[in-house]
């Protein structure tokens, strides 16, 4: 069984958990308590394979806080970060997060960086409480071009009203993860006939010298 690890991430009040368990139950929860943080688990049959869902989801965090995610890019395969369209506020705390997990992670020359640059994390961007559009503070066209900017998903929706569209935002971004767990492995595979061919040249070329 495959699996796959992913972290809804946001500022306070933005629907993570919402979302969350709209996906795991079918049922919306307006209120939660924020002061703590919780993994969920969910068993999956997707794409032919069986899979073990883990759904990190954070205590929130105040907006301005200075965060560092240097726990959850070593854990999370993938991130769904959340913003609440009628709050400009939590568009800004979605968007330095993006931008946290797309921050190099290696100061290589740029030619490096092209050859052996690793598989991105897949990061879905999500503008929830799309139910509110009559008090909207951020444009869809905002989170568009953020999510292009930064090779992410984008969606917006509302975890009160739809629960299909839900399901399929989660759907969308294990399906993103599980794409990157083949390049990883092809990768992985072509590295090392890569080395192995080049052990052969070396020592091969060495032996007929002898």
């Amino acid at each position: 069984m495959n699996d796959v690890k992913l972290a809804v991430l946001g500022g306070e009040g933005t629907g993570k958990s919402a979302l969350t368990v709209r996906f795991l139950t079918k049922r919306f929860i307006g209120e939660y308590a924020s002061n703590f943080e919780s993994i969920y688990s969910k068993h999956l049959y997707l794409e032919g394979k069986q899979l073990n869902l883990e759904i990190y989801d954070p205590c929130s965090q105040p907006k301005k806080a200075k965060f560092s995610l240097t726990s959850e890019l070593h854990w999370a395969d993938g991130f769904v970060i959340v913003y609440d369209i009628s709050d400009r506020s939590s568009f800004a705390f979605a968007k330095a997060l993006v931008y946290r997990i797309r921050e190099p992670q290696t100061s290589h020359c740029k030619s490096c960086l092209l050859h052996f640059r690793a598989v991105e994390s897949a990061v879905l961007l999500v503008g929830n409480k799309q139910d509110l559009c009559h008090v909207r503070e951020v444009g869809w066209e905002e989170g568009q071009k953020l999510a292009l900017d930064n090779r992410c998903q984008f969606c917006e929706l509302s975890a009160a009203e739809q629960c299909l569209e839900v399901e399929m935002m989660f759907i969308r971004i294990i399906k993103d993860i599980l794409t990157n767990f083949k390049l990883k492995e092809k990768r992985r595979s072509s590295g090392s006939k890569s080395m192995a061919k080049l052990i052969n040249n070396v020592f091969g070329k060495r032996r007929k010298s002898v």
